[in-house]
């Protein structure tokens, strides 16, 4: 019986191996390594939390189409983002320039910290200055 088990994972594994590249992958292994990464630079526009690489929507995989279109054209990872900057904006970027355009994208997260530490201050204090009876 163990044998058996052991024929079957050998063939699951080998059939995987021999396996032909999944539809709308590119050709050749580096290009289609290239699209990848640059795929996890850039961000979903619906689901946002997620980079085009990961994300199951309509956009992402358009957008996995045309960056595979262009890699295979022969364009630069850096002209690629910026074709995309140019139509989406900035937000595009899974790490966006620190720039005026972007300090909201930044500064948010930091400020809202600083609030829910004042918020936390405030009512620890006031906790403090209330009566011991009084809960």
């Amino acid at each position: 019986m163990k044998r058996i088990l052991a024929s079957l994972l050998m063939l699951l594994c080998a059939s995987a191996a021999l396996a032909a590249p999944a539809p709308g992958t590119l050709a050749d292994p580096a290009q289609e390594a290239r699209a990848r990464a640059l795929q996890k630079e850039l961000r979903c526009m619906v689901c946002q939390g997620e980079s085009i690489d990961e994300s199951n929507a309509q956009l992402a995989a358009d957008l996995r189409d045309l960056v595979r279109a262009r890699i295979k054209a022969g364009e630069s990872d850096d002209a690629i983002k910026r074709y995309l900057v140019a139509r989406y904006g900035d937000f595009i970027l899974m790490k966006p320039p620190f720039d005026a355009n972007t300090y909201a994208l930044w500064l948010t997260p930091f400020a809202v910290l600083i609030v829910a530490a004042g918020v936390a201050m405030w009512v620890v204090s006031r906790a403090a200055k209330s009566p011991q009876g009084e809960a």
